[in-house]
């Protein structure tokens, strides 16, 4: 299976909305016994995601 690759456009209060929810979603996992080594790597790869400025007309 090929590895897609998305790019989705957030400003910055919706980035604090992603990654607090995330981090519930893990946090609720591990009271459930669940291993959250999936939505790590997702709060990673968001946190550290490179910012471009995009011009608007």
């Amino acid at each position: 299976m090929k590895n897609t690759k998305y790019i989705i456009k957030l400003n910055s209060a919706e980035t604090d909305i992603v990654i607090r929810s995330l981090v519930d979603l893990r946090n609720s996992m591990l009271e459930q016994g669940r291993y959250p080594d999936c939505v790590d790597d997702v709060i990673i790869k968001i946190s550290k995601a490179p910012i471009k400025k995009f011009h608007t007309c």
